[in-house]
């Protein structure tokens, strides 16, 4: 499978080829004016702001100072951005460097129902401006209000501006952002699918206990990464919880990962987004298409509201305090959480896409513009984050910080994260170090060795110490797996480690050495000063097959999305075991269950960090839809009815081999292993076959735990006699053997009927040989020769 295309590149929405400059846009069947100014009289506003023919154009002149009837106005300052308690009242502040007036919009929450503003107050720039920075200090009463701005200025996309002072726009550092209460359900009587939003204003009442919670720094060698999405983990009826689809519904259902041997969850994007971005009908499902996986941010700072219990009809703080519960709850159980970050491009899409938020604000600061006001797509998805820009990689830093420090994160996951590395739009030594450097002009978009953002957040001071995980490949072709720029505290989704596993446990001639990298932790990527755990191992993730798909369909079956096939990936490197679907002989399901044991037994013995999708851990399906982004339905939802049932079958297997991998010692190193600690083997000890048709990979590695433990590959059609390595004084046991029916595909000390099992190879492996069946793998562990 390509690794460029198996990411969130085209998973979010389309497998097209992507352009330059892009022209696509989502449908949005009901995308009225966004933010449109309400038709009725506004009460209470100050009055409106004019543009004189012997001024300036970028001066605004005011003809009194800011008032209200409601607040007490005073001048605020600059920083920090976003709106802060202070003082027993609040200070905005606005980064805008290309407006000409600013407005401060209050809305409540009635009001916000109605697409009416509640009170404006226009700001004075002598007064309330500083630099390129709006900012104002207001002292009242805030229960149930809201806030949003207004700007105005030059509406000229050709030269990068959408002013448009019809438009009450997003702060850019909004905490927590209002509009419709429920997931999936349209907002206010026209069924509106882009209804007025706004953002809460913070109070002192939003103390949270934290019951003295501390990160757990859990070194990353040790991670077992958990992939999953908040609202689809209990949002089955199988789930039996109060609030299901929910952060709560996490919280309540942590004891499973617990369970599992999970110590660290990776969750998809819970920043606020819109589902209902590209509402259309389905009638192929006779549902709705919604933006399911979130991978398109309206606001960075904002919990996703609808993840709530109670949604914003009570209190809009409520999504801070139940994520904030989520991790605690976590952290409580020894479980670290990884948040998925979609910083590579926003909601707004390109020129044709709506206006809420960065586009109004300051469209040319925000995103990677051509010379005539052209979007950049790097991102696949309509525009691209101007990332590289000082004002943005600030932006970027104060929102990393805000995770870490006030909801308690564990470390970022960074989709499409090479976008990163590409250089901004303005781009000049000048514009980013502050000195004229000879030759340094490079064309927006570039790939820069030393990317200023990434500087700044593998430098700073709070995030240095998190996990900071790279999807390191973007839409415009740049792919850097092993080569992103990393200061030795990144890491990477290792694209290649899934896609030679995926070939080498299929039976696919050629890949033998290259799988055997992949188990020492794929150092032929990260050598010169990277480690094993810089690697992120994985088979499966939310774009492409579940793990029980990939040995069930060779084609993708995606007709449900409702673009006939034609969106997600072609080249999955799947293998149906014989016959395509679900209804098939009883011999392709068992080889089905083998391979799936293979697949999990590469990743757990695998040097680097694993991680698994929900759900693999029972075999999920998705009837072999490899790009699930728009159903929120029970293809994405976790099935505890199916877990149930693989219980004792292979949610066992997984639960022990992630148990088993925590025990060993030598399969978390620090560093690359050395044939001090590995020996390759072949059919016989020693003799590794690297051929092009080799499909036999078995190693044996030393460790201070287990004494020594040897795992084998056999990927042929073919079984095949092993004859081991020779211990003096010791008989290799077999512990994994995925040939075996459950519970003997995992031996363990506890195991009824062990010893009976034992006994039916115990001629074999008195002389030192193991029988493996076609599409098998063993591990083995030393035990003492009991001479009496």
């Amino acid at each position: 499978m390509d690794a460029l295309k198996c990411s969130s590149t085209f998973l979010h929405h389309t497998n097209h080829l992507t352009t330059l400059f892009s022209n696509h846009t989502f449908p949005k069947p009901h995308t009225p004016n966004l933010n449109r100014r309400s038709p009725q009289p506004l009460s209470l506003s100050a009055k409106d702001t004019r543009i004189t023919n012997n001024e300036p154009e970028n001066v605004a002149v005011v003809e009194k100072p800011p008032l209200s009837h409601r607040f007490l106005v005073s001048d605020g300052l600059p920083s920090p951005f976003g709106a802060t308690v202070r003082d027993n009242g609040v200070n905005f502040s606005v980064y805008s460097s290309n407006s000409v007036s600013a407005t401060i919009c209050l809305i409540s929450l009635s009001d916000l129902r109605q697409n009416k503003v509640t009170e404006e107050i226009q700001l004075d720039p002598s007064r309330n401006r500083t630099g390129h920075v709006w900012h104002v200090f207001l002292k009242g009463d805030f229960k149930d209000i809201l806030y949003g701005y207004r700007f105005d200025g030059k509406f000229s996309p050709e030269e990068g501006h959408y002013y448009d002072s019809s438009n009450i726009l997003l702060d850019p550092y909004a905490k927590a952002i209002v509009s419709r209460d429920e997931f999936g359900v349209l907002g206010g009587d026209d069924e509106n699918c882009w209804p007025q939003m706004a953002c809460m204003v913070p109070t002192l009442d939003e103390e949270f206990d934290w019951e003295g919670d501390m990160p757990l720094k859990l070194s990353q060698k040790d991670l077992v990464i958990y992939e999953m999405h908040v609202r689809g983990y209990t949002r089955h009826e199988s789930s039996n919880i109060e609030f299901p689809g929910t952060y709560q519904g996490v919280a309540e259902k942590l004891d499973h990962l617990q369970e599992l041997g999970i110590n660290c969850i990776e969750l998809m994007p819970c920043h606020e987004f819109n589902e209902l971005e590209y509402y259309s009908y389905n009638p192929i499902l006779g549902d709705h298409r919604v933006n399911f996986w979130g991978y398109s941010t309206i606001g960075f700072f904002s919990p996703m509201v609808r993840y709530s219990s109670a949604s914003s009809r009570n209190f809009a703080g409520r999504a801070i305090n139940e994520f904030k519960t989520l991790v605690k709850e976590a952290h409580k159980r020894g479980i670290e959480v990884i948040m998925d970050i979609v910083l590579n491009h926003t909601a707004e899409g390109n020129e044709k896409g709506p206006i809420f938020s960065f586009r109004g604000v300051d469209n040319s600061v925000y995103y990677m513009l051509a010379p005539k006001g052209e979007f950049y797509n790097y991102s696949g998805c309509g525009n691209t984050f101007n990332c590289n820009h000082p004002v943005v990689r600030q932006f970027i830093v104060d929102c990393l910080r805000y995770w870490v420090t006030e909801m308690h994160v564990d470390g970022f996951r960074f989709d499409l994260g090479s976008i990163m590395s590409r250089s901004s739009s303005l781009w000049d030594a000048a514009n980013v170090y502050g000195a004229d450097v000879e030759g340094d002009l490079l064309t927006t978009g570039t790939p820069v060795s030393c990317p200023p953002v990434l500087d700044m957040i593998s430098n700073d001071p709070v995030l240095r110490g998190v996990k900071l995980i790279a999807e390191a490949w973007d839409a415009g072709g740049l792919y850097q797996v092993g080569m992103f720029p990393h200061w030795g505290v990144w890491s990477e989704w290792n694209g290649k480690f899934r896609d030679v596993v995926r070939n080498f446990i299929k039976g696919t001639d050629g890949f033998s050495g290259a799988f055997a990298e992949c188990l020492c932790g794929s150092p032929n990527l990260y050598q010169g000063g990277r480690k094993p755990w810089n690697s992120i191992n994985f088979v499966c993730a939310h774009d492409g097959f579940t793990l029980a798909d990939l040995v069930t369909y060779n084609n993708k079956n995606n007709l449900a999305n409702g673009e006939e096939n034609n969106d997600g990936e072609n080249h999955n490197c799947s293998w149906n075991c014989g016959e395509e679907g679900d209804f098939v002989s009883i011999s392709v399901k068992r080889l089905r269950k083998r391979q799936m044991r293979n697949f999990f037994v590469s990743l757990m013995v695998a040097q680097g960090v694993p991680m698994i999708y929900m759900g693999d851990e029972y075999g999920h399906t998705k009837g072999g839809n490899n790009n699930t982004y728009c159903h929120d339905n029970y293809l994405n939802y976790f099935r505890w009815d199916k877990k149930e049932e693989a219980h004792d079958d292979y949610f066992r297997f997984c639960r022990l081999l992630i148990k088993f991998r925590d025990e060993c010692e030598s399969l978390g190193l620090d560093d690359f292993p050395t044939a001090k600690r590995l020996q390759w083997h072949g059919i016989a000890p020693e003799t590794p076959d690297w051929s092009e048709t080799s499909r036999f990979v078995a190693f044996s590695l030393v460790d201070s735990v287990k004494k020594e433990i040897y795992v084998a590959f056999n990927t042929s059609h073919l079984a095949t006699l092993v004859t081991l390595p020779e211990r003096p004084g010791y008989r290799w046991e077999p512990f994994v053997d995925t040939s075996k029916p459950s519970p003997f595909d995992c031996i363990t000390h506890d195991l009824p009927g062990r010893e009976t099992a034992m006994k039916q190879y115990r001629h074999f492996l008195d002389a030192n040989m193991y029988p493996m069946l076609s599409y098998s793998s063993i591990i083995l562990l030393l035990s003492p020769i009991d001479d009496s």
